[in-house]
């Protein structure tokens, strides 16, 4: 009996177990329904966040034009909802303000780096954005107005006027296309042709501030448009490299320091400078606008330092010393790392164009190939029908050496061959100076070897590489312009040479060939 009532109980009417699996069914459907729109909702977060917004409005003006079954409030709410959610987001309100970061800030102007720019005691405090007009003002005045690099060629027309007829208009149009590309590559070019070299005449490189005494040094900046001075007069001068005006950028004095040599760093950041007297030198941190003085070496042993060579790579300055020696100092630390020697003294170090070995030449004739990483000396030859060695220089590419004498024959040697033999032979012997060759250096390119001697005036030439022939019509004939020639070099890519002279002039020439600075 108890089992039937039991059975009973359990029993119910089809009416309310239908009723009952109906309810669970509905219940069912919206919750499906509701995941689906919950992943939808996350799909559609994931497209704004990740991107596919093309996509994803493509979909929403599809599902918008084929929906029939919503009514027009459901509508417009849908349109609301989906243009809010690809919205993008407002700038978010910062938590806490302080007062005090909306005060203007000033900067104090007595400060000896910015004691310059103040025009009167009223400016011993100036907000930024005065200074910065201020700075802007210095600049412009500095350059000269708006650097030529900077204008567009209307404005230049416009300052030319009708000018399109004049023959110099082209050259000028040259200068212009050189001037803004500074970029430090080599392009490439086609090959300078032997016999004559197409050149022209500029403004000296620092006409702005020439030298009180002889020019010592004059150097293209290793990247930016920009040329450095150095000489006897205790000063370093730095100027913008425009061809027609070469303003000075800045100018240093370094007190009872008469400068035998200075130098950029290989990164351009810095520069070395050595004195004629003792070994104490200078670093003049651009970045910083710091004179650092170097009074001490660490593991040098000597009484005075003057001639110095910096290594590509930017690690180490070679020191040449006394009695034939060479220290190799690291710039972080400034200390010696490795000491080599030579018999007799060296009279003309250089580093290899990667930086690994380095190339000497000493008074006795005799050069010497050093292996940078273990201060190993490679090679040893003597140069041919030298009788007392002047100066050395290496090509960037690698292919040649030259090594220049007293009697003023430069030889010309493959690299490849001084490396293997003990008697390599030249490839050429230029005989086109009659007084000591103590100036050499080759182009970028190494098409071309500027050779010049500082015993006699006018004693500069060009020679044409590979034929090793010289430009017949530099310098120029009848028109004594160059004088005692000291220092040599070109710009970075060719399109300028310079000459530091004992008159204090760096003599700067356009070499036509060459479209970049």
């Amino acid at each position: 009996m108890s089992t039937q009532k039991e059975g009973k109980k359990m029993k119910r009417p089809p009416s309310a177990a239908t009723e009952e699996e109906e309810i669970k069914r509905q219940k069912h459907v919206h919750l499906v329904k509701a995941l689906g729109e919950e992943d939808k909702s996350v799909k559609l977060l994931e497209d704004i966040v990740f991107g596919a917004e093309d996509e994803l409005v493509e979909k929403l003006v599809e599902e918008q034009g084929g929906s029939t079954l919503l009514d027009e409030d459901e509508s417009s709410d849908s349109e609301v909802e989906n243009e809010a959610r690809l919205q993008v987001p407002s700038e978010r309100k910062a938590v806490w303000e302080d007062e005090d970061d909306e005060a203007e800030e000033e900067v104090d102007m007595t400060h000896r780096f910015r004691k310059d720019f103040i025009k009167g005691e009223a400016e011993v405090r100036m907000n930024k954005q005065k200074l910065q007009l201020r700075l802007k003002e210095q600049f412009q005045k500095a350059m000269g107005g708006t650097p030529s690099w900077a204008e567009t060629k209307v404005k230049k027309k416009k300052k030319k006027g009708h000018e399109d007829d004049d023959e110099d208009d082209d050259d000028d149009d040259d200068d212009d296309d050189l001037l803004k590309k500074t970029g430090n590559f080599i392009r490439s070019s086609d090959s300078l042709p032997k016999g004559t070299i197409k050149f022209k005449k500029c403004l000296n490189a620092n006409n702005d501030r020439p030298g009180d005494d002889r020019l010592s040094t004059v150097q293209f900046h290793p990247s930016a448009q920009v040329v450095m001075t150095a000489g006897l007069d205790h000063s370093i001068s730095l100027f913008q490299v425009d061809g027609k005006t070469n303003p000075k950028i800045q100018s240093i004095h370094l007190e009872r320091f008469p400068v035998n040599k200075a130098c950029f760093t290989a990164n351009g950041e810095q520069v070395v400078a050595t004195g004629i007297r003792n070994k104490l030198f200078y670093i003049y941190d651009m970045m910083e606008g710091k004179i650092i003085p170097v009074p001490t070496v660490r593991g040098l042993d000597e009484q005075r330092v003057k001639e110095f060579e910096v290594s590509p790579v930017g690690d180490f300055l070679l020191l040449t010393g006394s009695s034939g020696s060479l220290h190799l100092m690291t710039m972080k630390t400034k200390e010696v790392v490795k000491s080599m020697k030579v018999s007799g003294s060296v009279c003309g170090a250089a580093f290899s164009a990667d930086g690994s070995k380095i190339f000497t030449n000493s008074e006795e004739g005799n050069v010497y190939i050093w292996d940078v990483r273990s201060s190993r000396c490679l090679n040893k030859f003597m140069d041919d029908g030298c009788v007392k060695g002047t100066s050395i220089a290496v090509s960037r590419d690698g292919q040649y050496l030259a090594c220049g004498s007293q009697s003023g024959v430069v030889n010309v040697y493959s690299q490849k061959d001084c490396m293997q033999s003990v008697e390599p032979k030249p490839l050429k012997a230029i005989m086109n100076l009659v007084t000591a060759a103590t100036s050499l250096r080759f182009n970028p390119t190494s098409e071309i070897l500027a050779i010049a001697s500082r015993a006699d005036d006018e004693a500069n030439r060009l020679v044409h590489i590979p034929s090793f022939t010289v430009f017949s019509n530099f310098p120029q004939f009848r028109r004594k312009t160059i004088y005692r020639p000291f220092c040599l070099d070109f710009s970075p890519n060719s399109g300028f040479y310079s000459i530091a002279n004992n008159k204090g002039k760096a003599l700067l020439f356009r070499l036509l060939h060459y479209n970049d600075f």
